[in-house]
């Protein structure tokens, strides 16, 4: 058994402008450092054995907020927890990728990483986290585009909102086994 805490990084400028990230590395805007320390404090009076979180500096920002806020160690930080890749559109608006691609830009083949490369980085991550943390709680500090398609996947089901910036979501159990607590949450961010 292991419980798995899912954190979406705070907002970055880019999200701000509406461009989409992917792998590229952007900082946290003072909005999402705020956001991040709203989250901390959060999970000031919870009990989280460690951190896991993306390599890229926005997910760093926002696990070293919680770390500091909370003593919870940060175990490593991992390239496979990464944003999908978005090929072509990355840096990129909407409008700029209508201008580009088309209204169809989304249908279009522009190196987009695939489901089963993401999830095959998940499995790669998951499986080394189990043989070193089983029976633990995890906090996992990542991304949107990267942290939707592995909770579906583990749930079986498809997520049906957007999963915001600084949001928890909170699965426990075991392989092909697991339980959503918790999906989404962002009631720190309305104190």
């Amino acid at each position: 058994m292991i419980t798995l805490g899912f954190i979406r990084h705070g907002t970055t400028e880019w999200n701000l402008a509406g461009r989409m990230q992917g792998q590229m590395d952007t900082a946290l805007a003072e909005v999402g450092i705020h956001q991040a320390k709203l989250l901390a404090e959060r999970l000031r009076g919870e009990a989280w054995d460690g951190i896991v979180t993306s390599d890229l500096v926005r997910a760093q920002q926002t696990a070293e907020t919680i770390a500091r806020t909370t003593g919870t160690p940060i175990l490593s930080s991992d390239i496979r927890l990464r944003e999908r890749s978005f090929g072509q559109v990355e840096g990129t608006t909407l409008e700029e990728r209508i201008s580009r691609w088309g209204e169809g830009w989304r249908q279009a083949d522009l190196g987009m990483e695939p489901d089963e490369a993401l999830l095959a980085r998940w499995h790669s991550f998951m499986e080394e986290l189990l043989a070193n943390h089983a029976g633990k709680r995890i906090l996992i500090v990542s991304h949107g585009g990267y942290i939707a398609p592995v909770v579906e996947m583990m749930l079986g089901k498809p997520i049906e909102e957007h999963l915001n910036n600084t949001s928890l979501t909170i699965v426990e159990g075991l392989p092909k086994n697991w339980t959503c607590t918790l999906l989404n949450c962002t009631n720190h961010l309305n104190p």
